[in-house]
């Protein structure tokens, strides 16, 4: 008995038991229902290859797509009160706060990164739609500030990528005035004569959207991202009226003249760096640019071609 109680009846178990499939093994298209499978989406840049539908990308791919040999330097930001409000809705702000960082691993919504585009030394801040919808708050809005002075201080392009619900209203007021800091912040980037270049992501909402999203140098949007301040929905509802089709998606923001362009993913580094190229009136591929103002520190981590510049 104990021979069928202890390998018999635990095999045929084995074979009657249902095994359980990671649930993000497949992912299916949103428009027509296609199911991709996790490694052939992240081998496209999470467009479905069916429909060509642009599926959100992670903050860090798109730092590891832009920069050549997906090598950069993180640029850090400054540390600001957790939860200066100490808000409180159906849960604790700082507690949701903490769930945000364990999830993503970062500190909060928005990284800075500094390093090569075709050899052309280049400044990205990445907003990750995945920490709390991207959400404007103290620690995004420094270190949007942050990638603007970085462009400043090193002569370089500043490249930002919006991804966002809004500004954060757990932080209130504190939240809002992130909006005009980051505006004053781009206008020095101006005033210096560096370029500042917004790719506008699926959704690009609320503040951000009223702020430093839209008063960038060339404004260049993906296929099919919604772009506005308030969402259709509320529109609707606020003028009772049936919107056109299409409205606040980036097609139709290039037909009234809001953005630039729109660009698929598959094309959008060469587009980068055509366009940072023109607006730097830099050398030709072939030619490295020198770099200035790098510490010591951080240009051993440079790529090759940047560090011995940085020397």
């Amino acid at each position: 008995m104990n021979w069928i109680n202890n390998f018999v009846r635990p095999k045929i178990r084995s074979f009657l038991e249902k095994k359980e499939t990671p649930d993000n093994l497949w992912v299916q298209c949103p428009e027509t229902g296609e199911m991709v499978f996790h490694r052939d989406l992240e081998s496209n840049l999470y467009v479905i290859p069916g429909s060509g539908h642009h599926m959100r990308m992670p903050a860090e791919q798109r730092l590891k797509h832009l920069f050549d040999n997906g090598e950069y330097v993180r640029i850090e930001t400054p540390d600001v009160a957790p939860d200066p409000l100490k808000f409180r809705d159906e849960r604790r702000y700082s507690d949701r706060i903490r769930d945000a960082r364990a999830k993503t691993g970062e500190r909060d919504a928005v990284r800075i990164a500094y390093g090569t585009l075709d050899a052309l030394p280049v400044t990205a801040g990445v907003q990750d739609f995945e920490f709390m919808g991207g959400s404007l708050g103290m620690a995004a809005g420094e270190a949007v500030i942050t990638g603007f002075e970085t462009a400043a201080e090193r002569q370089t392009p500043f490249i930002l990528f919006a991804a966002s619900g809004g500004a954060r209203m757990q932080e209130g007021i504190l939240s809002l005035m992130q909006m005009p800091r980051a505006t004053v912040a781009a206008e020095k980037l101006r005033e210096a004569g560096l370029p500042y270049i917004v790719v506008l992501t699926h959704p690009t909402t609320g503040g951000v959207t009223a702020s430093y999203a839209m008063i960038g140098d060339i404004h260049i949007a993906e296929p099919g991202a919604l772009i506005g301040f308030a969402g259709p929905r509320v529109i609707e509802q606020t003028i009772r009226e049936k919107l056109p089709a299409g409205f606040q998606r980036s097609e139709y923001l290039l037909k009234h003249g809001m953005v630039d362009m729109v660009v698929h993913r598959h094309d959008l580094r060469a587009t980068l760096s055509r366009v940072c190229r023109i607006l730097m009136k830099a050398p030709s591929l072939g030619e490295a640019a020198p770099v200035t103002g790098v510490p010591d520190a951080e240009a051993a981590a440079l790529p090759p071609p940047l560090a011995e510049a940085a020397d």
